[in-house]
Order: structure tokens, then C-alpha cells, then sequence
């Protein structure tokens, strides 16, 4: 017999965070190409280093996009990696709105609060624990014994 915990289905809380942070990995990404491509094609580079900030966002674009992906499949190690985003993000959702972006800054502020919210729900900590050999606790239905 083996003393490998039996497997916890994923939350459903987990699934979403993770469809929102593969977005943000994805858009990410997508800045990454968008910006080597206007290098490649010649725009000027005297303002912004389009290479620089183009490896920036596939750098961290990649990290959050693999977190994404990671919580999608039921990774615990996308957690981490997804809330440290999160917690990034939230200063940019903030300058966003107050540098008269107001619709861009308050759909960043909802895509990186409803994250939060999922990634710290009671179901999410709860799978986390399982999954690091904390005794099961009973689920909110489950009577306590």
C-alpha cells in the first residue's frame, strides 16, 4: 500500500483561476511577439527598446502563462506563481485606471480580483493542503466527526 494521499479532484475555483491567468500569460506573450516584430520590421527603438521590454514580457508573460496552464491541469505550483501576479498586477490595474484608461483599468482590476478571490477561496486551500499532506478537512456538506 502506498501513502500517497488519494487524489482531490480540482476546484472549480482552481479551473477559473487558471482560464484568467492564462489570458493574462497569453496576453502577455502576445506583447512579447507584437514588440519583436515591430524591432524586426524597423520601428524606431529610440524611445523604448522594443527588444528589452519584448524579452520582459515573454520572461514573466511565459512564468504566468506556464501557471495558467499549470492550475488548468491541477498543479499546485501554479498557485504561487499565479498570486505573486496577482499582487503585481493590482498596482497596474490602479495606474491604469487613474491615467484616464478608466474601462482598461477597471477590467484588469475585476480579471485580477476575481483571480484572488478563486485563488484564496476555502476550496483552493483546501485542495493546497491535501495536496502538501495536510489532513483532509471536512468540506463545508461533510459534518465534522
Amino acid at each position: 500500500m502506498s501513502n500517497q494521499p488519494a487524489p482531490v479532484p480540482t476546484p472549480t475555483t482552481v479551473l477559473g483561476a487558471g482560464a484568467l491567468v492564462t489570458l493574462e500569460g497569453a496576453i502577455a506573450v502576445g506583447a512579447a511577439i507584437t514588440l519583436t516584430v515591430r524591432g524586426l520590421l524597423g520601428h524606431d527603438q529610440t524611445v523604448v527598446n522594443g527588444y528589452g521590454t519584448a524579452a520582459w514580457f515573454a520572461i514573466l508573460g511565459g512564468a504566468v502563462l506556464a501557471a495558467g496552464i499549470g492550475l488548468l491541469r491541477g498543479q499546485r505550483w501554479g498557485r504561487t506563481i499565479a498570486l505573486v501576479a496577482q499582487l503585481l498586477l493590482l498596482p497596474v490595474a490602479w495606474y491604469v485606471l487613474t491615467s484616464h484608461q478608466f474601462l482598461w483599468g477597471v477590467l484588469l482590476g475585476l480579471v485580477v480580483i476575481s483571480a484572488l478571490v478563486m485563488l484564496f477561496a476555502p476550496g483552493t486551500s483546501r485542495w493546497m493542503a491535501v495536496g502538501y499532506g495536510a489532513p483532509d478537512t471536512p468540506s463545508d456538506d461533510e459534518p465534522a466527526s
